[in-house]
């Protein structure tokens, strides 16, 4: 086993946006995912975050990442179901499958302060631009990430402090590329988590 043993302790940077997106339009979700939360609806709309994340030195691992994400719940409580994934670490991407059933898979990566690219055997997934404004607070985030593993539903603790302020994040997204249910479409918000210190998983793991 080439990765650490879980909880993984990170340091970055994280820059996301928020997009709303027809129902029908979102990509599959594991049954087993289905049967243990439900998605938020806001009318015929979903949430969906995607996110670059450059994962630094001072934590366990080093590697980068773009993320899509659905917004979820059990009862009243928010969950997260990543639904696509790249990372350029093959440890990285070994222990997301294999400790939380995340599902990983390899790009390559260009990601600097300002500007970010994923490519998928030479074909551009996504690329963009990050401008971050100087407003920020350190504030204390924690969500969950449930995820389909081994035949059931896993749900996984992040906790994490960050420097969060507003962003400028601008998305061009192949049209016929995995994320192409986004492409032509605008992020409702944009929002950089600065200098982040995360916590992701635990060392006894719920099961929904």
């Amino acid at each position: 086993m080439a990765y650490p043993p879980q909880p993984w302790s990170l340091r970055g940077q994280l820059h996301v946006s928020v997009w709303f997106v027809p129902v029908a339009d979102l990509p599959s979700i594991p049954p087993e995912v289905t049967a243990a939360v439900r998605l938020v609806r806001i009318g015929r709309y979903a949430l969906v975050g995607t996110a670059w994340v450059d994962y630094q030195p001072g934590g366990d691992m080093t590697y980068r990442e773009l993320l899509c994400a659905v917004l979820m719940r059990s009862g009243l409580r928010p969950r997260v179901t990543i639904t696509h994934i790249w990372v350029d670490s093959a440890d990285s991407r070994d222990g997301g499958r294999e400790l939380w059933g995340i599902p990983k898979e390899l790009a390559e990566f260009e990601l600097t302060a300002t500007d970010a690219t994923a490519v998928i055997d030479g074909q551009a997934v996504a690329t963009g631009t990050i401008r971050r404004s100087r407003l920020a607070l350190r504030l204390p985030i924690g969500f969950k990430v449930t995820q389909a593993l081994a035949g059931r539903a896993l749900t996984t603790p992040v906790r994490a402090r960050a420097r969060c302020g507003p962003a400028r994040l601008t998305w061009q997204i192949a049209a016929d590329g995995p994320l192409g249910f986004l492409a032509g479409r605008r992020p409702l918000l944009s929002l950089t988590a600065a200098d982040f210190r995360m916590l992701f998983g635990s060392d006894r793991l719920a099961a929904e």
